[in-house]
């Protein structure tokens, strides 16, 4: 989907400064997160940041070949720094990497056991 968003000449996004760096942000550090996910130890996590940095580095050079485009290093600094928030918190944030490792179909409701110093009403 980013190269995709790349190869167009105009991307649709609201009027407010400095959102496109907010998207940059989150859109890389999902990538991230991905990326460490499929096959990266905690120790080699730093090689994930650094394939997405280049990947945004290279989405970069896309948008400059691109007609309506211009490269911003602004994007390719937004880009990395998502990255590094990402997995950051992924790898030294245990809760986080849980939550982030629950399948959502699998989320069990949460049952109240009966309290036995409660009478049963329904008996």
């Amino acid at each position: 989907m980013i190269v995709i968003a790349s190869g167009r000449s105009e991307v649709a996004a609201p009027g407010v400064v400095g959102i496109d760096k907010v998207a940059h942000f989150g859109v890389f550090g999902l990538l991230a997160i991905l990326v460490v996910r499929n096959g990266f130890t905690p120790r080699r996590a730093w090689v994930a940041v650094l394939a997405v940095s280049l990947f945004g580095l290279t989405d970069e050079w896309h948008q400059s070949v691109t007609p309506g485009r211009f490269v911003e290093v602004a994007d390719w600094v937004a880009d990395t720094l998502g990255a590094i928030v990402a997995v950051t918190i992924y790898v030294r944030w245990p809760r986080a990497r849980a939550w982030l490792e629950r399948p959502l179909w699998r989320r069990q409701r949460r049952i109240e056991k009966p309290d036995p110093l409660v009478p049963n009403e329904a008996a």
